[in-house]
């Protein structure tokens, strides 16, 4: 196995040693090609101690007149992994400007790309960096999305490198399996369908201060409609409270309860031909919610009885309209997982069900990435290692389009 490993120039490129180390502890055999402006940062002398080959920076370092060099670096490599990729290269790798050998190499590759994004959180949310994104994630170029957390301008937000460790288990797996970071681009493989998704925590008011909720985020179910969009399908959205934008071109419905939720899907259920139930609603609620504050006069404890809320993925899978919709779930569990999923997705009626323990490093609540097994009802199970929550939501609609097949 074989990677070309893209360095741009930003404070993360230190990391793309680790990276570099990371591959070849996996058998991994690598090449750096480095910007001009990734040599302020990092020497390229670094790399080639590390790789034990030459490292190209500019387009006439080593003339080689009997092979067209940007060509046959791209089609030696099996992988073109960038690691950091800043907003320019990315900007240049959507709009084909080649300028340098790295973008040149990336319009001369053939094979799988991944990239990991590094820049300023403004950067990063700039409308122009997300059309670029966009362009490329719809050419079926496959991202390890950046992390949230303080950068080196000072700042705190979206866009410092993702961990050395999430980006080489992403690479390694592209490497051992290429054919599945394959999906043609312009495919349009659910043209035709209503993707109904849930997403998100709900709240139940306890009083009108207090309430009970969850951590989710809802990243998981907002990936899940931009992906459902993104391959052609009408996408209709049921969001419970989080900060995050409604989805371009999706209709996009907020609600605070689970009842609310419940009664969303319920009277928009009639014409949806998947539904994803990503939510991750609350299963209690107060059985009688105080009309006033709840006081704590002088009491060191309170008993307050809870019922349980409506079960929305158990009514959409016994709906007697169901007709061939198919039901997706997801079990977010601390223990036994595979054993709560299994009997989730026979008692409620699920085609297959998403898996993953919250417990894991990278997988649980209010992060950018996931790790899941999907089980199907044939008893059939699908791994899905540590990845972005919207290439998982690729892997997850690639599983429902063998299920409509």
């Amino acid at each position: 196995m074989k990677a070309l490993l893209g360095v741009t120039g930003c404070i993360g490129a230190y990391k793309a040693a680790e990276i570099l180390r990371g591959l070849q502890r996996r058998g991994v055999e690598v090449r750096v090609v480095m910007t001009r402006s990734a040599t302020e940062f990092v020497q390229p002398l670094t790399f080639e101690a590390l790789s034990g080959q030459p490292v190209i920076v500019e387009m006439f370092d080593r003339p080689n007149y009997a092979t067209i060099e940007h060509i046959s670096v791209a089609r030696e490599a099996d992988l073109l992994l960038v690691a950091p990729a800043t907003a320019n290269a990315i900007a240049k790798f959507a709009h084909g400007v080649a300028d340098d050998f790295l973008s040149t190499v990336y319009l001369s590759n053939t094979n799988p790309v991944l990239i990991a994004p590094a820049m300023n959180v403004e950067m990063w949310n700039h409308p122009a960096t997300q059309a670029n994104l966009k362009i490329l994630r719809e050419r079926g170029v496959l991202f390890v999305e950046p992390g949230v957390g303080y950068q080196a301008c000072g700042e705190v937000g979206v866009g410092r490198l993702a961990e050395p460790e999430e980006i080489v288990e992403r690479a390694f797996e592209i490497l051992r399996n290429p054919q599945s970071a394959i999906r043609n681009p312009q495919s349009k493989d659910f043209a035709g369908e209503h993707v109904m998704v849930t997403a998100g925590p709900t709240v139940e008011d306890l009083d009108p201060v207090r309430f009970i909720t969850n951590r989710s985020s809802g990243r998981m179910g907002y990936a899940m409609a931009e992906a459902a969009r993104d391959r052609g399908a009408r996408v209709t959205l049921i969001s419970g409270p989080v900060n995050l934008p409604p989805p371009e071109n999706v209709e996009t419905v907020s609600v605070r309860s689970t009842r609310e939720m419940f009664e969303a899907v319920m009277s928009r259920i009639h014409d949806a031909t998947v539904f994803i139930g990503s939510a991750a609603v609350a299963d209690f609620r107060a059985a009688n919610r105080a009309a006033q504050k709840i006081k704590k006069d002088g009491r060191s404890t309170i008993t307050i009885e809870l019922e349980a809320t409506e079960d929305i993925i158990a009514a959409v899978g016994a709906d007697p309209n169901r007709q061939e919709r198919i039901v997706v779930g997801f079990a977010a569990e601390s223990q036994s997982l595979l054993e709560y999923a299994e009997r989730k997705l026979r008692e409620k009626g699920m085609d297959l069900i998403v898996a993953n323990d919250i417990t894991s490093a990278g997988a649980g609540f209010d992060v950018e990435t996931n790790a899941a097994t999907i089980l199907k009802r044939d008893g059939s199970r699908v791994e899905l290692p540590l990845q972005s929550k919207r290439e998982m939501a690729d892997r997850v609609l690639d599983e429902i389009a063998k299920l409509r097949k």
